[in-house]
């Protein structure tokens, strides 16, 4: 499946130093090096805060997670955040069981993250 990436500026007064990711697709090993691609002139700019809007994610890896905790790592260097919004219940999840993880491995590999993360997916989507 591929990844849709739409990134645009956001025009409220009130935060014009953000900006919207609309993400659709996967985001997965194959497609998170084209979003680091895209986001990277982006994190080098002006911007503090950035909007992941993941209403049409379907799917996300381990990739997918380093590339949101690379962008959160930069933008809180530059005193702003990452925030994500309309998350589908499987990705939802993906989330609650990363915040949820002690900060010691848990799983051998990344492979065996992404066949967890995967399944734990698969089966909100049946």
């Amino acid at each position: 499946m591929s990844l849709d990436i739409q990134i645009r500026k956001n025009i409220r007064a009130q935060d014009p130093d953000a900006v919207t990711v609309n993400l659709a697709g996967s985001l997965d090993t194959v497609t998170a090096p084209d979003l680091e691609r895209q986001l990277a002139p982006v994190l080098n700019g002006p911007v503090r805060d950035m909007i992941f809007d993941l209403a049409q994610l379907k799917f996300i890896s381990s990739a997918g997670l380093r590339v949101f905790a690379a962008t959160r790592k930069t933008l809180k260097e530059h005193h702003g955040q990452a925030s994500f919004v309309h998350m589908q219940p499987q990705i939802q999840e993906v989330f609650e069981i990363i915040r949820a993880l002690p900060g010691v491995a848990v799983f051998q590999d990344e492979a065996e993250l992404d066949r967890y993360l995967a399944a734990r997916q698969h089966s909100h989507a049946e």
